[in-house]
């Protein structure tokens, strides 16, 4: 039996964007745009049109250039709104206008000063009059993580009588966790009439480091559209993290789904989108981070080097990285100075390597990493009249 797709709708360029300092000017953010559309991304996620002329102007050039992905623009469920995203919009092969409301108490009262009657005839109005401009409609319910569930669900039933096409449910604040998260959206599918109809949606906020696994338990009950962000970013916490969930579905096949992207170029991806906004990747970080597949424990260096799949469950070259990394520090062993030393020249035999690790060792407590040169110095010094190959 085939994986059912899920597929990927993109947010770097509009969530993503709105991390301060990551400002991006248009022919940046054509340059990206077209490398989603490489990776195999579904839905970009272009702007939020009326917010400014730049960001206006962005989504009509990316409309002109993407080729495969739907190129969706934001809206609030304003009229104003919707008409300046559907002209955004008009070179797009496949448009789709993203309109929406925020559905909590919280957002109902204070943000709204509103009745939830009123919420519902906002939200069913928006969605009817962006379907005069284009076919694809999505609908987000704001803060819907913190949205009592019976009403969430009387506003998903008139959002989908309205003609929306997808149903975005957003944990807006990262506060929901997992399995609630999860109950939420089986809730929503065992009580929206007609919601067999239409495509439900995560957009998930990591404000307690949960957007990934809220992410997933929204797809193992029956979301099929992962709103995600190149390396997570994105508002405060940032966002649901592309690489992560994608390389969670590939490595976990018994869940059963699959995407479209091609993972070999998540790595330059990565680095595309950091360069472009000027936001390292911190060194940490899962799949794309600098030391995602670096090894500087004695115990950890012996085992990739026996066996790869001994303390990586990833192959660095499916995510585009061209090999594991052995770091030599104070803490690495026999095996790891003897392996790079051969990457360099030097094959060394058992007592030589006992003579060079001695060396190497009082190198290593003096600096944090030990670099090829000093591989070659440590030899050197060792006496070993070796010259490397």
């Amino acid at each position: 039996m085939d994986n059912q797709k899920i597929q990927i709708f993109d947010t770097t360029l509009r969530d993503g964007e709105q991390v301060p300092g990551c400002k991006l000017n248009t022919d940046q953010k054509v340059v990206i745009a077209r490398r989603l559309d490489e990776l195999g991304v579904d839905i970009i996620e272009a702007g939020f049109p009326i917010s400014s002329p730049g960001d206006f102007n962005s989504v009509v050039e990316i409309s002109k250039i993407v080729r495969n992905a739907t190129v969706c623009a934001l809206t609030r469920a304003v009229n104003d709104d919707i008409i300046s995203a559907a002209n955004a919009l008009k070179f797009a092969k496949k448009p789709r206008i993203h309109t929406g409301i925020g559905t909590s108490d919280s957002h109902i009262k204070y943000k709204f000063n509103a009745s939830r009657d009123e919420i519902i005839n906002r939200a069913a109005e928006a969605i009817f009059f962006a379907k005069s401009f284009v076919d694809d409609v999505e609908f987000y319910a704001e803060d819907a993580g913190r949205t009592d569930n019976d009403f969430l669900a009387k506003v998903c039933t008139e959002a989908i009588k309205a003609g929306a096409t997808v149903l975005n449910i957003p944990d807006t604040t990262g506060y929901c966790l997992p399995d609630e998260y999860g109950a939420k959206i089986k809730y929503l599918k065992d009580n929206v009439a007609g919601i067999e109809k239409v495509i439900l949606s995560c957009h998930c906020h990591n404000d307690l480091g949960l957007a990934t696994a809220n992410s997933i338990a929204a797809v193992r009950n029956g979301v099929r559209q992962i709103e995600c962000t190149i390396n997570g970013i994105g508002e405060r916490a940032g966002n649901t993290s592309l690489e992560e969930v994608v390389m969670i579905l590939k490595q976990h096949p018994s869940l059963g789904f699959d995407t479209n992207i091609n993972t070999k170029l998540l790595y330059d991806t990565s680095r595309l989108v950091s360069e472009n906004m000027g936001m390292l990747v911190q060194p940490n970080k899962a799949i794309v981070g600098e030391n995602a597949f670096a090894h500087s424990s004695g115990i950890h260096q012996d085992g990739i080097i026996k066996n790869r799949e001994t303390y990586e469950i990833i192959d660095p070259r499916d995510v585009g990285v061209t090999e594991s990394a052995i770091i030599l520090t104070a803490r690495s062993g026999r095996a790891a100075l003897a392996y790079r030393a051969k990457k360099i020249g030097y094959e060394l035999t058992k007592l030589q390597l006992d003579l060079v690790y001695f060396e190497f060792l009082k190198l290593a407590d003096r600096k944090k990493v030990i670099i090829d040169s000093d591989v070659h110095q440590i030899i050197e010094i060792s006496n070993l009249g070796l010259l490397a190959s």
